[in-house]
């Protein structure tokens, strides 16, 4: 075997690692995923799990860094055609609202999932994860002023109007999730609009 085709397997198999840990994660809370259950689904070796990440502490990461990377992909690579504004921020909060009514998690938005099980929990993963919610209140931020510099005035500020967004998403992902309410994403949808100011 050649070391470039030794490489792209050992690349395959850990990304195959990966999708399976955040699949299981979002079913278990990433707190529940053990090695041994995890390698028992793939039917690996504890060792041969690891050994790609050194530590099951890394693995963890690197499946909360795939979950952020799914959510880009679902919610804002699909704004990359259009310019910064009002429209744009309609096509976020369109494609938000349809990631989170047909999740590509079992468990629901794997974010709200994971804050709510880490929220509390100092070290290296809540750290990670506040990362990436630090950066996505950013993002939503300004893609939320973009859009009020096209909308009539006045305005609430743009991180009041992100944290009402986030809100109403958790919420939306509970009432999707637990609640089963066939018309909870219709109503997030109008919901977070208002909250936009995109309906005036």
């Amino acid at each position: 075997m050649s070391p470039r085709h030794s490489a792209h397997e050992a690349e395959r198999t850990r990304a195959r690692i990966v999708r399976t840990a955040v699949h299981e994660a979002s079913r278990l809370g990433l707190e529940g995923l053990t090695v041994g259950s995890l390698a028992q689904r793939l039917d690996m070796s504890k060792a041969g799990l690891i050994g790609p990440f050194g530590s099951r502490e890394r693995l963890l990461e690197a499946a909360l860094d795939q979950a952020g990377a799914v959510f880009r992909a679902a919610v804002l690579e699909p704004l990359d055609d259009l310019p910064p504004g009002r429209h744009r921020l309609e096509r976020l909060i369109t494609s938000w609202v349809d990631y989170l009514a047909d999740c590509p998690f079992p468990g629901g938005c794997f974010v709200t999932a994971a804050s709510s099980e880490l929220d509390g929990r100092p070290g290296p993963l809540r750290d990670r994860l506040r990362g990436i919610v630090v950066a996505m209140r950013a993002s939503l931020a300004t893609e939320v002023a973009a859009a009020q510099a096209e909308l009539p005035g006045p305005h609430r500020p743009p991180d009041e109007v992100v944290t009402t967004l986030i809100g109403l998403s958790m919420a939306a992902n509970q009432e999707i999730q637990l609640l089963q309410d066939p018309s909870a994403a219709s109503r997030a949808r109008t919901a977070m609009c208002h909250a936009a100011g995109l309906d005036r």
